[in-house]
């Protein structure tokens, strides 16, 4: 068997295992939405009996398993862009694109150290080394980088810079120790035990997180009402407890 071959075999048993499980939702997330996610999910699971499976990590790489033919029912992505390019290439319910949240990053250091108040302040000689998503994928990358070049400090940082594969990772070299300092999601921050503060938010573009069901799925009723789980009341709740900014209501 061909290697191409091959993979469409295991592309095409994993939808007819989809199909099977006709109560199930495959969801795509950014890593940013871990937290936040994983308890919409559960509250919906309790009042639906729905199941929601989530496949969380850095949208580019996200976008590109959807392209690839992933078997994915709903597309939760930390920058609108990536959405408008499904679109564009066919591979989203229009109608059900819609902004559900707006990020926020921060800088992020080990509780009990230093606290980091300003971006320029990473161009301190004690801070060996950064951890950024990467911004050729990560949108939370993206916002860090541009952050870092509108105050000055890339140039000086750059060679400090550890490139993590999503938001989440860079979260975790600060956890281990591996780094001095993250530029981090708030989402991912405002539980946990580390030091951080926001950064403002005039010096990097918006991050317009932005969700979309995918055309040709075989649960488009339960992605879209899941959709509405997220965006409604219960789900508009929880994202604003991890710290998103929350667009203006559906009407």
């Amino acid at each position: 068997m061909n290697f191409k071959k091959a993979v469409l075999t295991i592309l095409f048993s994993l939808l007819l295992v989809r199909t099977s499980l006709a109560s199930e939702i495959l969801v795509s997330a950014a890593s940013d939405l871990t937290g936040a996610f994983k308890e919409i999910g559960a509250m919906y699971e309790k009042e639906t009996g729905n199941r929601v499976i989530f496949n969380f990590g850095s949208t580019g790489i996200l976008a590109q398993q959807i392209e690839g033919g992933a078997p994915v029912d709903l597309f939760a992505a930390a920058n609108k862009r990536y959405v408008d390019d499904q679109e564009k290439k066919g591979l989203i319910i229009p109608e059900t694109k819609r902004g559900y949240a707006i990020g926020r990053i921060v800088l992020a250091t080990p509780k009990g150290g230093v606290k980091l108040n300003s971006v320029e302040e990473l161009t301190r000689p004690d801070i060996k080394r950064i951890a950024i998503a990467n911004p050729s994928h990560a949108p939370y990358g993206m916002a860090a980088k541009e952050a870092m070049e509108k105050t000055g400090s890339w140039e000086k940082v750059k060679d400090r810079v550890v490139y993590a594969e999503n938001i989440r990772q860079a979260m975790q070299y600060l956890e281990t120790g591996s780094v001095d300092a993250a530029v981090a999601a708030l989402s991912l921050v405002i539980n946990s035990d580390t030091s951080y503060s926001l950064i403002p938010q005039e010096i990097y573009s918006p991050i317009e997180q932005t969700l979309a069901v995918i055309k040709g799925t075989k649960n488009e009723k339960k992605a879209r009402e899941f959709a509405d789980f997220i965006t409604g009341p219960k789900g508009r709740a929880v994202m604003e407890r991890y710290g998103f900014g929350l667009p203006a209501e559906r009407k």
